[in-house]
């Protein structure tokens, strides 16, 4: 097989159009039939479950985000023919595309159509590896007999089954390694089939920007640029020891991406790194007492997921967003792993004050709270309910409160006074 109809799913001879239905929709490579890595990537997640629900938006330009002084979490197709894209500041959104439909995240929503998608990738794979909501790596290696058909038509009845079943689409990458296939699946967006085979991967890789390359941030990217890696390319035709000289092991693994390699399995175990959540402010905020309500309240979401996931941190980290965008990262490795928001607040207190009592009077437009290097958090010791047990056994009874009556059963203290100020979460 060298070719398929994704439309009605019929095995063909490469050409323009589907010989069987006459569609367009063809994918065809010379490796077609020998690929089983893939990543399947959601088009415009969020912003298409909210088209969906609301059929009234379909022609309309839609952003999910926060408010005027949030940020763009993702916005739909017709917003980005506007120059709306996702972490872009909204004000800069909306002067880009004022008719735009602006609406709220709703997590909980997205996070159950997660759990459908990631379940039916499930049905044909044991091997699925989730990189967040909206998208996973899948390999299907050994699975021609099981579903009678070669990985690429498995794959094209998937994407056809998601989006009959759930008004949804997505994006497929097929490749020979999670690399590639990440890269392929950004190809055609959306309801894209692209495949990127190992004979052609270098040749495809050489004139892009290092920044393609998985670990290479702004940062990263500078530093190869000044010892004059702008290409990957020129990584590729480098001699590795001189790599591995400059940018130590990471600079090993470059050179092996850069040509198209990537050994990483597709690990569906792979532990969540990190847990955190952040909140935009409706006015820039620069005291102690004004940034100590929503550090409280977001130490305690995440503690709550971390409790929920059956996960504690030992690393507590803030993050502060300066009025002129820039960002703050402060990082408190604490004595055990901790799930207790108790904990997270005394850690991340530190931090801010410390932070504050530097700066200069600086004033911050959003505030973040983290938790990371989690471990499973059976027997493990939190670090203050280890001297009070009463600390982690009054949260868990306050998670099973909420669990049984919602999630406004229950605030915290400061919540109860009606002390909390306001921001966008």
């Amino acid at each position: 097989m060298k070719a398929l109809c994704r439309d009605c799913l019929t095995p063909a001879p490469p050409a323009a159009r589907c010989p069987a239905c006459g569609s367009p929709r063809m994918a065809a490579h010379p490796e077609l039939d020998g690929l089983s890595i893939a990543h399947i990537d959601c088009d415009a997640f969020y912003a298409s479950v909210e088209k969906r629900d609301r059929p009234e938006l379909r022609d309309r330009p839609v952003i999910v985000g926060g408010g005027r002084r949030g940020v763009v979490t993702t916005c739909c197709y017709i917003a980005r023919t506007f120059g709306v894209r996702s972490a872009m500041p909204m004000f800069k959104a909306l002067a880009a595309c004022p008719q735009a439909v602006v609406l709220p995240p709703d997590f909980p929503r997205y996070r159950a159509e997660s759990r459908r998608l990631m379940d039916m990738m499930r049905d044909l794979t044991p091997l699925v590896q989730p990189l967040s909501l909206d998208e996973a790596w899948l390999d299907l290696s050994g699975t021609e007999r099981l579903h009678g058909a070669p990985p690429a038509l498995t794959l094209a009845r998937l994407q056809s089954r998601i989006e009959a079943e759930t008004g949804l689409t997505v994006s497929v990458g097929l490749a020979p390694n999670k690399f590639l296939a990440k890269i392929a699946s950004d190809l055609d967006k959306p309801r894209g089939f692209s495949v990127i085979g190992a004979a052609e991967a270098q040749d495809f890789l050489a004139g892009r920007p290092v920044r393609l390359l998985p670990g290479v941030g702004p940062v990263m990217a500078r530093s190869l640029e000044r010892a004059g890696f702008e290409r990957i390319g020129q990584l590729a035709r480098a001699d590795v020891r001189t790599l591995a000289a400059r940018f130590g092991e990471f600079g090993l693994r470059l050179h092996a991406m850069a040509r198209g390699e990537d050994a990483r399995g597709v690990n569906p175990g792979q532990a969540r790194k990190s847990i955190s959540a952040e909140t935009t402010f409706e006015a820039d905020l620069r005291t102690p007492e004004d940034l100590d309500g929503h550090l409280v309240h977001l130490a305690e979401r995440v503690a709550r997921q971390a409790r929920a996931a059956g996960q504690a941190g030992r690393v507590a980290t803030l993050k502060l967003k300066g009025a002129d965008f820039r960002i703050l990262t402060r990082r408190r490795t604490l004595e055990a792993p901790t799930q207790t928001a108790r904990t997270l607040i005394a850690a991340t207190r530190l931090l801010l004050a410390t932070e504050l009592s530097t700066g200069g009077g600086r004033a911050f437009r959003l505030v973040g709270v983290g938790l990371s290097d989690l471990s499973d958090s059976a027997g493990s010791a939190d670090l203050f309910a280890a001297d009070d047990p009463r600390a982690l056994a009054a949260e868990r009874a306050a998670d099973a409160i909420r669990a049984r009556f919602g999630p406004s059963a229950l605030g915290s203290g400061r919540d109860l006074a009606s002390r909390r100020p306001r921001g966008r979460d």
